[in-house]
């Protein structure tokens, strides 16, 4: 199907993207590939953004996914600074924002996810958020031991600039919606405990309450932040304000393309969201079998492995592919404690505590749904919780997940 004058065109040029146009070679796809990206960088990892890069113990070239001359042997055509505006499905065709146009035998979409931020404050001063390098060398420049900081929002990113900002010696207030951190996902009895590690270490959490607007002030540069202005008539006084409140999948610029776009780009168990269109990363809704529903995930491993699949998806056809399945893995490190989650956890599944305690903040739980394993968390237990990963992937029973425990 696909030759050596054949035009793959990859989308999106971060880490699934990535992936996708590595798994091409390796598969023996020898034609071209154009590899857009948005940003005029060169691939880079994202989750060192909220962490080591903003703490300022990395830098730049420790973030790179790959060193530039493993990207110059792909032998790509790279078109990084320029974002895709419109895609053609039918006529198998993409146009940049530079009002190239650029026709395709084959195409992994890959355009990720943004971040959400609140209405009407772009242009306040000290209003930051974090999903790209320069959003990191931004809050990093104004980040110190004099900084008063407020995170609006206790998901992952949210609490991990939070931890990295107090590392640095900011006075952090977190503002969160929900009664604790992470509830919707981790439910009420484990977000307390991630609210419990930020107070352990000196950052005030308010949760259970929601931002009625920001507080500003003019000054000679601009409308600047002072603090935010919370539902119950109180401030919280802050110099920077962060918005962490989740991402949305970037597909705006699909509007008309002939693709299936609702909260994401909807695929079906292959990757493939139309013929010779394949989908990867935090957009990608895909239908998975071994679960049997639509999900649409936003962490590094997802990205990782379906980079891989929907390249040998779009080299095979969309008839002979395999389906993609994937068991979630992800991790979040705040402050001295690593978070690890597996599988699909949910606020409402029954959740038994078998390795540490909540306490001492170092713990595993297992997270069980009609009787079945659904997912097991740890905190700073990265051996004993992988144990669990092979039974997530059999489909286990709450009660055999808790056999393999010594007794």
């Amino acid at each position: 199907m696909f030759d050596a004058h054949s035009t793959v065109a990859v989308v999106g040029a971060s880490l699934a993207g990535l992936r996708a146009a590595e798994t091409l070679r390796a598969e023996g796809y020898d034609g071209r590939i154009v590899l857009i990206g948005a940003e005029s960088h060169q691939p880079y990892d994202r989750p060192p953004l909220s962490k080591q890069l903003l703490a300022g113990t990395w830098g730049l070239d420790r973030v790179r996914l790959r060193d530039p001359q493993k990207i110059d042997a792909l032998g790509l055509e790279l078109r990084l600074g320029h974002a895709a505006i419109a895609l053609d499905v039918a006529g198998h065709r993409l146009e940049l924002d530079d009002g190239d146009r650029l026709e395709f035998d084959g195409a992994v979409v890959s355009t990720g996810a943004h971040a959400r931020t609140l209405p009407d404050t772009s242009h306040i001063l000290g209003v930051h958020t974090l999903r790209t390098l320069e959003d990191c060398f931004a809050l990093g420049a104004v980040v110190g031991p004099e900084t008063k900081m407020a995170v609006v929002g206790a998901g992952f990113i949210g609490s991990e600039v939070a931890a990295t900002c107090r590392g640095l010696g900011a006075q952090v207030t977190v503002i969160e919606a929900l009664p604790v951190p992470l509830a919707r996902v981790l439910g009420d009895r484990l977000g307390a405990a991630c609210a419990a590690l930020h107070t352990d270490h000196g950052v005030e959490v308010r949760a259970g309450i929601g931002v009625a607007r920001l507080v500003t002030a003019d000054t000679v540069d601009g409308e600047r932040v002072t603090g935010v202005g919370l539902i119950d008539g109180s401030a919280i006084p802050a110099d920077v304000v962060v918005i962490g409140i989740g991402v949305s999948p970037t597909t705006d610029w699909l509007t008309g393309s002939g693709l299936d776009i609702d909260n994401g780009v909807r695929a079906d168990a292959t990757l493939h969201a139309a013929d010779d269109v394949v989908v990867a990363g935090d957009l990608a809704r895909w239908f998975d079998e071994r679960i049997g529903t639509e999900i649409r995930i936003e962490h590094w491993t997802n990205a990782a492995e379906q980079g891989v699949a929907a390249a040998r998806s779009l080299l095979a056809g969309r008839h002979d592919a395999a389906s993609y399945s994937s068991v979630p893995y992800f991790w979040s490190d705040q402050y001295d404690t690593k978070i690890q989650v597996i599988g699909h956890p949910r606020p409402d599944d029954e959740i038994i505590v078998v390795d540490g305690s909540l306490e001492e903040r170092r713990f595993v739980a297992l997270y069980g749904r009609k009787g079945a394993l659904s997912a097991a968390v740890a905190f700073s237990r990265p051996r004993q919780l992988m144990g669990f990963r092979p039974l997530l992937e059999a489909g286990a029973s709450l009660d055999e997940a808790r056999a393999l425990l010594p007794a």
